[in-house]
């Protein structure tokens, strides 16, 4: 459904929200999250891991983190699943993720800079 725009501030807040939008997905940033989303991944539910990502980014007022996607990177059993690299460039692999548990990791690991054990892939926590 489209947004009725009425007035030149109702413009500027569209505009506003939607270079903050834009600018998650622009880099480079401190952090990077790349969303997993080949086909296997999408079926599993990427795209709902991605949208709940950038929403949680806009809504907690995250600004070092670049959001991407890419393609499978062959652990369909996982998905979906995210890689967050931190700004030393260590690799966290999040797997089997819903929206409940991207808000965890925006939480946790994006606001709070803790990493989210419990959905880490075992041999990736090194």
């Amino acid at each position: 459904m489209s947004q009725k725009i009425t007035s030149p501030q109702e413009l500027a807040k569209l505009r506003d929200r939607t270079r903050s939008s834009l600018d998650v997905r622009s880099g480079p940033k401190e952090i990077r999250v790349t969303v997993h989303m080949g086909t296997c991944g999408i079926a599993a539910g990427a795209r709902d891991v991605m949208a709940e990502l950038a929403s949680e980014i806009d809504a907690k007022s995250i600004t070092n983190v670049t959001l991407r996607q890419s393609g499978c990177i062959g652990l369909c059993d996982r998905e979906p699943m995210l890689t967050l690299t931190d700004a030393s460039g260590r690799d966290y692999l999040y797997v089997e993720l819903d929206k409940a548990k991207v808000r965890e990791i925006v939480a946790g690991h994006l606001k709070g800079g803790k990493p989210v054990d419990k959905y880490i892939m075992e041999d990736k926590k090194k």
